[in-house]
């Protein structure tokens, strides 16, 4: 179905940061502020197949190295958003690390936010973007969230999360995440700093969408 409708092409927005960084309730916060006008791309629905390696929770599978995932198929994804045509997003499913053979089509809409901790990584991808937020969050704190989310959303150990942050997520996000941040149009370092660019943002994507019905 790729493809079968065009429309105004889409802004695009970036929210990266890292685990647990709070990023995704901002990128759900926004896409509910603005209703049928925005669709959410997450970067996890792009993991590739690896449960053919997968040995034990917290174990040898870096899900947080950017070859775990397949990046390229999100670049085309978003390019194909922002040309305003529908696209395939994949699915993934996290307990038994597969991708789906089903896979979920999302029409064109005029705003499409993408949530991930990579995102802003590799150039090509970083080119999609309209605009891009970061989210700086102190890793204690990435870490608690993660391990609630963990925990009682994806029915993993404490152990497992708490030997697969330490040993994956912490150094990836040194190594990658972490220094993407350059990249970003905005860095949100704390709650203060959270509602601000939040009603920000959802003026400034509202005034975007007003000024396009108004033009229709």
């Amino acid at each position: 179905m790729t493809g079968s409708i065009k429309q105004n092409k889409a802004f695009i927005l970036g929210v990266a940061g890292g685990s647990g960084s709070g990023k995704t309730y901002f990128a759900q916060a926004l896409k509910d502020s603005l209703g049928d006008h925005a669709n959410i791309i997450y970067q996890d629905n792009f993991y590739i197949d690896q449960s053919h390696r997968f040995d034990h929770d917290g174990g040898s599978v870096n899900f947080d190295h950017p070859d775990s995932l397949d990046l390229l198929l999100l670049a085309k994804c978003l390019g194909d958003l922002k040309s305003g045509l529908g696209t395939n997003i994949p699915l993934y499913d996290f307990k038994t690390h597969k991708r789906s053979e089903e896979k979920l089509y999302m029409g064109p809409t005029r705003i499409v936010i993408v949530d991930g901790i990579l995102i802003f990584h590799p150039e090509y991808l970083r080119a999609q973007f309209d605009e891009m937020i970061f989210f700086d969050t102190p890793e204690t704190l990435r870490f608690q969230r993660r391990l609630e989310r963990d925990v009682h959303e994806r029915g993993r150990t404490p152990e497992g999360v708490h030997a697969q942050f330490f040993k994956q997520v912490k150094p990836m996000h040194d190594e990658f995440v972490d220094p993407s941040k350059v990249y970003a149009n905005v860095i949100v370092k704390d709650l203060g700093d959270y509602q601000e660019h939040f009603d920000f943002y959802r003026e400034k994507l509202l005034k975007l969408m007003s000024s396009d019905s108004s033009r229709s």
